[in-house]
């Protein structure tokens, strides 16, 4: 009788209480990371990186947006060959939403085009930068990863976007020049007292050891004169397939999926991958920068 009862007790515990088939548990808490893609000077191909790095990690199993964050001179739309519907500074006039304007890229990247000719961010009203920021953080709800394509040098705009990235990738190349601007890139968001994972790329180099040599240079001042760690974010070989491929107005990776400069993509994507230098915030992205103009 006793073992009779245990086994009705078993059976009752374990049918589905109809009470509870209703109640759901709570959905996670999504994290999104975002990547701010900066450079000190123009030319070193900073937007072409943000585009092929979008696609990359979208390839990879993550869901992404690419945001323009170049509020003088964008024109990612023109190297992504896209026929855009609107852009930020439709969002900031309240005459589109963000979801009017939002591309979806054949390979599943959420692409939001940038604002040529848009007055500095911190002119905009109160009123403009809370609807900016209301409508952005839309993205952050829809994606695992947000790439932020920033305009080129260290202006205002530039810096309030990459101040509130969990991770800041400055791309440079091999050239005095170019190294001395990605310095003052470095210098200047340590000044503001970035927190996030500051990264050096450097692009279209000769070999290994030109690229490795670049980064060495680049993460010894910074140690010495500013006191930071700068992460080593690899190199991009001097490819002619890229060129080729802007010709083309097509990604590289997507156009010539084997070169060398899409296997460092490849490559960069892995040092990116959760335990690598990303940082996780709980803010997100957008509100963090709106509070930064504030």
């Amino acid at each position: 009788m006793h073992n009779d009862q245990a086994k009705k007790l078993r059976e009752m515990m374990s049918r589905p209480n109809s009470r509870s088939r209703d109640v759901q548990p709570p959905a996670p808490v999504r994290t999104t990371k975002t990547i701010a893609v900066c450079s000190g000077k123009g030319g070193v191909g900073k937007s072409n990186i943000a585009l092929n790095l979008s696609i990359t990690l979208s390839g990879a199993g993550n869901r992404v947006a690419l945001v323009d964050a170049d509020m003088g001179m964008a024109n990612l739309d023109v190297l992504l060959n896209v026929d855009i519907k609107g852009d930020l500074s439709h969002v900031v006039a309240g005459t589109k939403r963000l979801e009017d304007i939002v591309v979806d890229l054949p390979n599943g990247v959420q692409f939001v085009a940038g604002a040529s000719g848009l007055a500095r961010l911190a002119n905009l009203s109160e009123f403009q930068r809370t609807r900016l920021t209301e409508e952005l953080s839309q993205l952050e709800a829809d994606n695992d990863l947000i790439v932020i394509d920033c305009g080129a040098g260290i202006g205002p705009d530039v810096l309030q976007f990459a101040s509130g990235a969990d991770i800041v990738l400055v791309v440079t190349t091999p050239e005095p020049t170019a190294i001395t601007d990605a310095y003052g890139m470095i210098k200047a968001l340590a000044k503001r007292g970035y927190v996030g994972s500051l990264s050096v790329l450097t692009n279209q180099v000769d070999n290994r050891q030109e690229g490795r040599a670049t980064y060495q240079r680049l993460a010894e001042v910074a140690r010495r004169f500013l006191d930071i760690r700068v992460f080593d974010a690899g190199y991009i070989d001097e490819d002619p397939r890229v060129r080729q491929a802007v010709r083309r107005r097509q990604a590289f990776v997507l156009a010539y999926p084997k070169c060398p400069a899409s296997r460092a993509i490849g490559a960069l994507v892995n040092k990116l991958s959760p335990g690598g230098a990303l940082v996780r915030q709980k803010e997100g992205f957008f509100r963090r920068m709106a509070r930064l103009f504030a």
